[in-house]
């Protein structure tokens, strides 16, 4: 990821391997990260049970706040394509008991459709 992609906010996909050693420790048995984004400091990562947030806080980054949002809970996501002028793409997604969506910012290089086809499976298979 370029410096000033992650100055604009804009995701881009990491390798599962660096992401399954580090946050290993919060899956459950059989549990497996299939996609893997970062987002500055910030990651999400999509297992095989659940999304997965991780949001780094402070300056040090030594404080990190970990949210599990099971693909049940997940009412409807919707993606925003980068158009001819348009620089990112925009996956929001509604979970239930929030009234704003969960909005992630992916920037041109990243197929958006990637993303969404490992959403969608997963919520289709929950419901």
């Amino acid at each position: 990821m370029g410096f000033f992609d992650g100055l604009m906010g804009n995701a881009s996909e990491i390798k599962n391997e660096d992401a399954q050693k580090e946050f290993g420790n919060l899956l459950i048995r059989e549990e497996r990260i299939e996609k893997s984004y970062k987002l500055i400091r910030d990651l999400f990562l999509f297992t095989n049970k659940r999304l997965l947030l991780v949001d780094k806080q402070g300056m040090s980054g030594k404080k990190v706040e970990y949210h599990s949002i099971p693909y049940s809970s997940i009412t409807h996501f919707a993606v925003e394509t980068a158009g001819t002028f348009d620089l990112d793409a925009e996956l929001k997604i509604w979970i239930s008991g929030m009234d704003l969506p969960l909005t992630k910012t992916f920037n041109k290089s990243l197929n958006i459709y990637d993303v969404h086809a490992v959403l969608a499976g997963y919520i289709l298979e929950s419901k």
